[in-house]
């Protein structure tokens, strides 16, 4: 087995990237402390075509070094936009009947593995500060809690693992569905 060359992978151009269809994915980054984190959202968020980042509250908006340097270019590719208020970002999208979810540790929370998205549904993931998590005003508000499933003594992710995990488990889940 040979590794292939990155003038091998049939990438897309920034071009083309914005004209393909993208995941009816969005995501939601609810004051993020790290831009390295935000950064690093940004290039999984390319990876699987999401829809649009929604950066919120304290989370830092490009251009930035520090972003830059984990999103490599994928700030250009993605569409972001700032929302001061992630209350009020999630209201409005639940009035464009956008169903969020907020990935956190909560009663009664669905585990990533059980969960089915619906068909030509929209969802929008919402991401925690790194010590805090979702705030707890934003989970209330969410139509689902999703908690991803850990088994060892941490049982805590890195915000950026966190979101290679459930965009990549509800990517598939949506791209199966046909």
């Amino acid at each position: 087995m040979r590794k292939l060359k990155n003038s091998e992978l049939d990438r897309l151009s920034v071009e083309d990237f914005k004209l393909v269809k993208k995941t009816p994915l969005i995501i939601i980054l609810d004051n993020i402390r790290s831009l390295n984190n935000i950064g690093s959202v940004f290039r999984t968020s390319d990876a699987f075509l999401i829809e649009k980042i929604y950066l919120c509250g304290i989370t830092a908006t490009p251009p930035h070094k520090d972003i830059h340097k984990t999103a490599l270019g994928s700030t250009e590719t993605v569409d972001w936009e700032y929302a001061e208020n992630t209350l009020d970002l999630i209201k409005k999208l639940q009035a464009q009947n956008i169903k969020v979810i907020a990935i956190e540790q909560a009663e009664n929370a669905t585990m990533l593995n059980d969960f089915n998205p619906e068909p030509q549904t929209t969802y929008a993931l919402v991401f925690g500060n790194e010590v805090k998590g979702v705030s707890q005003n934003v989970v209330n508000e969410s139509d689902i809690v999703i908690e991803i499933p850990q088994y060892g003594t941490k049982h805590s992710l890195n915000i950026s693992v966190s979101a290679g995990v459930a965009i990549w488990d509800v990517f598939s889940k949506l791209t199966t569905q046909g």
